[in-house]
């Protein structure tokens, strides 16, 4: 996630360059075909051009905010996993009378769900964190992230049956492990249910195809300028599809993604500092990117 403002037009002007300069050489072809060899059939007229930009508009702007609300409902799920591991843990001191293990194993959690999101390969977090069974048990498993909740779930009623403790206690944790496992499940409603095809590819082709007819538009009143002017117009339409298609897939790695990393290694840090564990230090945005 791009956090720092400095980088962020930098960074989406990099990653549009290439359409951009097609445009632009496109935009230049088309003022010396009409200004020099009078091509006659590169004059078009305005209004269908205005009508299908405002047309366009309208149309990058409903995907763009579906896009936003995919992306938000992400963060808002991933700040819930973020606020109930604190909370097992501080229960795991209290209602269980310590167990460490029981929070280092809740700090690996975020790990294995951030690779199941995203599709990457497994890092050597879980590992360091879990106990060489739990992380045998865990990996032996296809949806990994539930696995570990599973494991620490059948430990938790281990730890109330030793205790002697009441079923309540042993609910109240239990609660926590299902919002987790509630969350978990709408992010991964969000990863397996993509926008509809009206709303990923066809803004894409219709921005091109504006971008092409563009010029064709305006070089009669523009002139010499018109590269100048219908790229900036380009770049708008562009910058706007751009930055739909990377909210759409808010944990596709990459610029745009939600920081799952920084947000996984927040939560070792709050769940280890407590029992005395020392965590791996913070995770530092590089170049205004927060991975």
């Amino acid at each position: 996630m791009i956090v720092d403002n400095r980088h962020g037009l930098w960074i989406l002007m990099r990653e549009i360059a290439v359409p951009l300069v097609i445009l632009a050489i496109w935009d230049i072809t088309v003022v010396v075909g009409y200004q020099i060899y009078h091509q006659e059939w590169m004059e078009q007229p305005t209004l269908p051009i205005s009508l299908m930009g405002s047309a366009l508009a309208l149309f990058l702007t409903l995907r763009n905010n579906a896009a936003y609300s995919r992306w938000w409902e992400g963060r808002t799920l991933w700040g819930a996993i973020v606020n109930n591991t604190r909370s097992f843990a501080r229960q795991a001191a209290t209602l269980l009378r310590g167990r460490p293990d029981l929070a280092q194993a809740m700090a690996a959690y975020p790990y294995l769900l951030r690779t199941a999101l995203s599709g990457i390969e497994q890092g050597p977090d879980a590992k360091r964190l879990l106990s060489p069974e739990m992380y045998e048990k865990v990996m032996s498993r296809t949806n990994k992230p539930n696995a570990l909740l599973y494991e620490i779930g059948i430990e938790t009623l281990r730890a109330t049956q030793k205790l002697g403790l009441d079923g309540a206690t042993q609910g109240f944790v239990d609660r926590i492990l299902a919002d987790l496992s509630n969350a978990q499940g709408g992010l991964e409603r969000i990863r397996n249910t993509p926008l509809p095809v009206q709303y990923s590819a066809l803004p894409l082709m219709v921005t091109h195809l504006f971008c092409i007819v563009l010029p064709l538009s305006t070089v009669q009143t523009l002139g010499w300028i018109t590269p100048l002017g219908s790229s900036l117009v380009g770049f708008i339409f562009q910058a706007l599809d751009k930055s739909g298609r990377d909210l759409q897939a808010p944990f596709r790695p990459g610029s745009h993604a939600l920081p799952m990393l920084a947000m996984a290694r927040t939560i070792e840090i709050d769940l280890l500092q407590p029992i005395g564990a020392q965590p791996e230090p913070p995770v530092i945005a590089r170049n205004g990117v927060q991975p």
